[in-house]
């Protein structure tokens, strides 16, 4: 069975062509449970994400910060597993139509065999993988395999990679190019620094893969500051800390609808 990497592109050519940016949530596997958290994936894409990248839990996260940690660590202590993660893509998938994607650092995948992971998550429905830890240069067997079964291949570029390596980097990934606001883990922060927009103008010199934006978005006001120059406005630490500060499963699963709908609204320039 062929992945959604289609649907995928599809989607954010659907949302240039709006006019805007792509509004990109994501949110981990397991968290609060697996159920709960297949329920905050829904939520996330029916208050107004086109898109999902669905957490892997890991015990040993670099690009991870403090409340995405602490939301792994709730997974990982409820037992959470790669079936687990599949069927998070696959359920959400099903029930919205929308591309689910997985991020994960390479050391899961290792260890499950990568034919495996990439056969069951096109099986699943998923629409590729973002790679925060993968080099290119060692990426071959990855990508192999994710071209077999219909998968992106989600690359991380940071203000820090150099020009030569932006063009190594996006020459070999697919869907879109992640690009890291800043230096550093993720997390909320007051403002999304020039650094990103410059970033976004040089990996565009180099692709005409959508280049979008992560790292410290966390409001609208922010969504649509970045969406004036990136192809993709991403955004995590923000939604786990609604479900993380919830007094209940119920409100968390509210305030992840609704900070989705605020940034929708951000990134259509609404905010």
């Amino acid at each position: 069975m062929s992945g959604n990497v289609q649907l995928l592109n599809d989607t954010l050519a659907a949302a240039k062509s709006e006019g805007r940016a792509a509004l990109i949530a994501y949110l981990p596997a397991g968290f609060p449970t697996v159920t709960g958290g297949i329920a905050a994936v829904k939520a996330a894409l029916d208050g107004g994400a086109d898109v999902v990248e669905v957490g892997l839990p890991h015990s040993d996260p670099v690009l991870d910060g403090p409340v995405i940690q602490t939301a792994d660590d709730i997974a990982l202590r409820g037992g959470v597993k790669i079936a687990d993660v599949m069927r998070t893509v696959r359920e959400a998938h099903e029930a919205t139509g929308k591309p689910i994607l997985v991020m994960t650092y390479w050391n899961p995948i290792d260890r499950y065999g990568v034919e495996r992971f990439t056969a069951e998550l096109a099986e699943a429905g998923g629409a590729g993988c973002i790679l925060p830890d993968l080099p290119v240069q060692e990426s071959a067997l990855w990508r192999e395999h994710a071209d077999k079964h219909g998968l992106a291949t989600v690359f991380v570029v940071a203000p820090s990679s150099r020009d030569e390596r932006l063009a190594e980097i996006t020459a070999a990934g697919s869907g879109f190019v992640y690009a890291a606001s800043l230096m550093g883990v993720t997390g909320t922060r007051e403002s999304v620094g020039a650094q990103a927009e410059d970033l976004v103008r040089r990996t565009r010199s180099t692709t005409d893969t959508p280049v979008c934006v992560g790292l410290g978005v966390s409001n609208a006001a922010q969504a649509a500051e970045v969406a004036r120059f990136a192809d993709g406005v991403i955004v995590g630490s923000a939604f786990v800390k609604r479900m993380l500060d919830a007094p209940d499963d119920a409100a968390g699963l509210e305030d992840v609808r609704t900070l989705a709908a605020d940034l929708a609204r951000g990134v259509r320039g609404q905010a």
